[in-house]
C-alpha cells in the first residue's frame, strides 16, 4: 500500500511531528484541523468563523489527496465548550448536508486557548 504525507505548511506540523493528512491506499486521514488560516497563522476568535475555516483547510487537504468532501465517511468534532457546537451547525449543514458522514462530538481542551473547534475527518476515495 502506498502512503503519502500531505502538509498544510502549518508550523504546528513540524513542531508536533504530524501531517495534515495521510493517504494510505484509498483512505485519507485528515488530522484534527483547527480554524487557523495557515498562510497567515491567524485565527478568528469567533467559533463559527473557525468552523468555516476548518472546512476550507480540510477541503484543501482532501483535494491534495485526490479526494473531495463527498468522500468523507467519518468526522470528529472537538470543542472545549459544548455550547459552541450548536452555533456551528449551519456551517456543518453547508459542507456536509448531502454527505451526512458518521459523526461524533467530543468536549476536550485544545492545544491553544484561541482554538474553539477542531475537526478530524476520514475519507474513502472510490
Amino acid at each position: 500500500m502506498q502512503r503519502k504525507q500531505i502538509s498544510s505548511g502549518s508550523s504546528f506540523e513540524e513542531k508536533m511531528a504530524y501531517s495534515r493528512a495521510i493517504v494510505a491506499g484509498n483512505w485519507v486521514f485528515v488530522s484534527g484541523t483547527t480554524g487557523f488560516d495557515y498562510a497567515k497563522m491567524e485565527i478568528d476568535p469567533d467559533v463559527v468563523k473557525q468552523a468555516e475555516q476548518c472546512f476550507v483547510n480540510i477541503e484543501k487537504a482532501l483535494k491534495e489527496a485526490g479526494a473531495e468532501l463527498k468522500h468523507i465517511v467519518r468526522i470528529h468534532y472537538v470543542l472545549p465548550d459544548v455550547t459552541d457546537f450548536e452555533p456551528c451547525w449551519p456551517v456543518l449543514q453547508k459542507y456536509l448536508g448531502e454527505i451526512r458522514p458518521a459523526a461524533t462530538m467530543f468536549s476536550a481542551g485544545l492545544a491553544d486557548p484561541r482554538m474553539k473547534i477542531e475537526i478530524e475527518v476520514t475519507a474513502l476515495i472510490p
